[in-house]
């Protein structure tokens, strides 16, 4: 009963991050941390990188990689589902009325300037969850070595992302290893 519970509550929460989720899954994760890590303390922000680094880094849609596995982790597969189901009906419900009225809305200024406004509130949500995730990632500096040289990978000779996230790990490996054999040797 405890699962059915907190799968309700679930899709509840992830139903309300739906409605608000202009700017995608980072607007999602900004909410999640909120409401996860400030609010209610059930999730560190290391732990909503990782949750954040996973669902980007498997295929299909980021967020709903995130609210997936968020709610396997806090209900099971319930949960897991849960999320899923209450992230995507708010988008999906906006989608339908817009491709229903698509001809009213495509020549319309005032839509036109609506969206112009919601880009531009956008992008404040988003640096927000940027700050939030790089605040919990680059705590050492190795990691922040990690960070930069993946950035100037990315940036400058166009490495394909995948390729960085096994950088990634391979330096996280290799960083982890050296502070074991480094406290091993004390």
């Amino acid at each position: 009963m405890n699962k059915i519970r907190n799968a309700l509550r679930l899709f509840r929460d992830f139903l309300r991050f739906g409605f608000f989720s202009f700017g995608g899954g980072w607007s999602i994760v900004t909410q999640m941390r909120q409401q996860y890590v400030e609010k209610e303390n059930s999730l560190t922000g290391a732990e909503l990188l990782d949750l954040t680094s996973v669902g980007r880094s498997v295929p299909g849609l980021m967020i709903g990689n995130i609210a997936v596995l968020f709610g396997y982790r806090e209900a099971g597969v319930l949960g897991g589902i849960a999320s899923l189901v209450g992230v995507s009906l708010p988008p999906v419900a906006v989608l339908m009325v817009v491709t229903h009225f698509y001809t009213l809305f495509h020549d319309n200024l005032w839509v036109a300037a609506a969206m112009g406004g919601v880009r531009a509130a956008v992008v404040p949500i988003i640096a927000s969850a940027v700050i939030g995730l790089a605040k919990a990632a680059f705590t050492t500096p190795p990691r922040v070595a990690v960070g930069v040289l993946t950035l100037l990978l990315y940036l400058f000779l166009h490495v394909n992302c995948v390729w960085l996230v096994v950088i990634g790990i391979v330096c996280g490996l290799l960083i982890s290893e050296y502070h074991e054999r480094r406290e091993g040797g004390k």
